[in-house]
């Protein structure tokens, strides 16, 4: 098996949180894309995430090269680190009013290392997660309508099952550049409701909220996200960082309630 098949986020299963172990699958084979030398995951322990060999030094402050979508187009946030009423959350996401051109794309220089398609309300959803080798991570999840490279790794996926978002490592890891295109619509066609969601998770350290011991004993069967999850607002460009903080919340009852976003 391929080094990414070690990367671990296997341990992230489904969206609500709960562990599932499910077997690699191979991605994509594109030579302009596959990694020709073994990368450098990041594997849990079921206590804290490690490196395979000696990582190199993450820019500081982190931040991405580009927003993941144009955030002119947003109509909300979702903020990470919060309680809503399906759980959990330490990701947060971006709501939208229209369908108009909403695409998702890659922030920063990364490799894919796990992926799910599943159905929800009648509709496949899509979900990837990314890791850069000094160990920035983050995820996408309910994508709708993929572009075609994305499309092709989805394929390599175990069959959508209605509700089960169980995700699956690839084998072989696949590079993308910032700006790559991953998918040109997102959420739930048939019930308008257009959003994605969007987490990010500094795997090299436990994140404040976590250094309470009350937190991490509430959080202790999700403590591979709750605990790397992190405030992803400053990491974009200084104008869509302040565009964003400028959104109202995306969930009426947590509002911008978050454990991360201070």
């Amino acid at each position: 098996m391929a080094a990414a098949g070690l990367a671990g986020w296997r341990v992230y299963t489904n969206k609500n949180g709960k562990n599932n172990n499910v077997s690699s699958q191979q991605a994509s084979e594109s030579k302009e894309t596959k990694i020709s030398e073994t990368p450098i995951v990041w594997m849990w322990s079921g206590e804290k995430w490690a490196p395979s060999k000696t990582a190199p030094t993450c820019d500081s402050p982190l931040a991405f090269k580009q927003s993941p979508t144009d955030v002119t187009k947003a109509s909300a946030v979702l903020y990470p680190g919060q309680q809503r009423s399906s759980g959990y959350k330490p990701h947060g996401g971006f709501r939208f009013t229209t369908t108009d051109q909403i695409t998702v794309k890659v922030p920063i220089d990364a490799f894919i290392v796990s992926g799910s398609r599943y159905i929800e309300a009648g509709e496949t959803q899509y979900m990837f997660f990314f890791e850069t080798s000094c160990g920035l991570a983050f995820r996408f999840d309910h994508l709708l309508t993929l572009d075609a490279k994305f499309q092709a790794l989805a394929e390599k996926l175990p069959a959508a099952k209605p509700d089960d978002s169980r995700t699956t490592n690839f084998d072989n890891p696949v590079s993308f550049k910032a700006g790559d295109v991953v998918a040109t619509a997102v959420g739930f066609s048939k019930m308008d409701n257009i959003s994605f969601d969007f987490g990010v998770y500094d795997l090299r350290q436990r994140n404040t909220a976590a250094s309470s011991a009350s937190y991490s004993a509430k959080h202790q069967s999700e403590l591979s996200q709750a605990a790397y999850g992190v405030c992803w607002f400053d990491m974009l460009p200084t104008k869509d960082a302040a565009i964003v903080k400028g959104l109202p919340a995306a969930d009426n009852a947590a509002g911008k309630t978050s454990d991360y976003c201070k």
